[in-house]
């Protein structure tokens, strides 16, 4: 690890292999949203959000921090209502809560969801009245679903896995590069 990659990790958990992906692409591209695909009002508004929503949650003491620092070894705290559960309150993943975004929502085609059915998914994840959550999710999905979707306007089984796993961003940023 040189000093940029040492001193980004202080913030986030040094052996996740999401993390480590994250460090090689803010290295390589300063704007990450922006480097798989997001124009800059969009990339702007999430960085905004994000660091809003996530900073105290994630902080290590009681007083927020001014600078709004995501600490990814606090993430799990960060978890919401109404998403869908793939991952538990202590950051676990769970594979048969992932399978079953496919196997419930995924009438269409069996490995890939359209629009219409995320819509439906993000409509039957809600939780009552976590307005916050609701929020979150909706803008989680539709940002994947608008930079991952396929020529057919499908959001596949293995593209979401890898939003999941953090293997995504790093072959998004490659394709956006190379087009």
């Amino acid at each position: 690890m040189d000093a940029f990659e040492r001193s980004y990790a202080k913030l986030v958990m040094p052996h996740s292999r999401i993390v480590k992906v994250g460090v090689q692409l803010v290295k390589r591209d300063k704007d990450c949203l922006r480097a798989i695909g997001c124009g800059l009002p969009v990339s702007f508004m999430a960085t905004m959000l994000i660091h809003l929503f996530l900073s105290y949650p994630t902080q290590t003491g009681w007083l927020p921090s001014p600078l709004l620092f995501i600490h990814i070894k606090n993430i799990h705290k960060g978890k919401y209502g109404s998403d869908s559960e793939s991952y538990d309150t202590e950051g676990r993943y769970d594979r048969s809560k992932f399978d079953a975004i496919f196997s419930k929502y995924g009438r269409t085609h069996l490995n890939a969801l359209t629009i219409h059915e995320l819509i439906t998914m993000l409509k039957g994840n809600r939780n009552a009245y976590d307005f916050p959550g609701w929020i979150g999710a909706a803008g989680e999905w539709f940002l994947l679903y608008s930079v991952a979707k396929d020529k057919d306007g499908l959001l596949q089984r293995e593209t979401v896995r890898g939003a999941f796993d953090g293997s995504l961003f790093e072959r998004l940023q490659d394709y956006k590069k190379s087009s």
